[in-house]
């Protein structure tokens, strides 16, 4: 299988990055390729909601989500969402790809594709990741995604913490498991 993992983290060496390398290791482990794309550093805008694309693309804007991410989109039969928690949401450049999917969304829904979440929060109070996985399970829904399973790492502040909690073994495992 082919998976693509969406990292979103300013930081390269944070704790959901760490996440996505367990699970990577993981899913190499089980025979799986893996595609990453740094979508904190990708130059993705958020969709203009000029709907030019029809739903059907090509979306008006020529950045690296339309020359680059949407063919890594339809190539991959899993899409697995790395991102740290910020505010209790999603990170806005994670939340820009998703609504990018816009252009192509019959398309991608028809795909059936796979999906994960890994997310990381200093938080762990029990309501920290509510609005993180509904959103999730509702994009799940909608896109007619089938959900693999989600690590969601709370009291994660740093990565020396993170690095020791059940959460690296979880994400590992996850990885293994799809």
């Amino acid at each position: 299988m082919k998976i693509l993992v969406l990292e979103s983290s300013g930081n390269k060496n944070g704790s959901s990055n760490m996440l996505a390398a367990n699970f990577i290791r993981g899913a190499l482990e089980n025979g799986h390729d893996i595609v990453e794309f740094d979508v904190f550093r990708g130059d993705v805008r958020p969709c203009f909601g000029c709907n030019r694309c029809g739903m059907k693309g090509p979306c008006v804007q020529k950045d690296a989500y339309e020359n680059k991410l949407k063919g890594m989109l339809r190539a991959a039969d899993m899409i697995v969402f790395v991102m740290p928690v910020y505010y209790y949401n999603w990170p806005a450049k994670l939340k820009a790809v998703i609504d990018r999917f816009y252009s192509f969304s019959g398309e991608l829904t028809s795909m059936k594709k796979k999906t994960a979440l890994l997310a990381a929060a200093a938080d762990d109070s029990d309501d920290t990741f509510e609005i993180v996985a509904g959103y999730y399970r509702k994009l799940c829904g909608f896109m007619a995604f089938e959900d693999k399973g989600m690590v969601l790492a709370g009291g994660c502040p740093s990565p020396d913490v993170t690095m020791k909690s059940r959460f690296i073994e979880e994400a590992y495992r996850l990885g293994v498991s799809v």
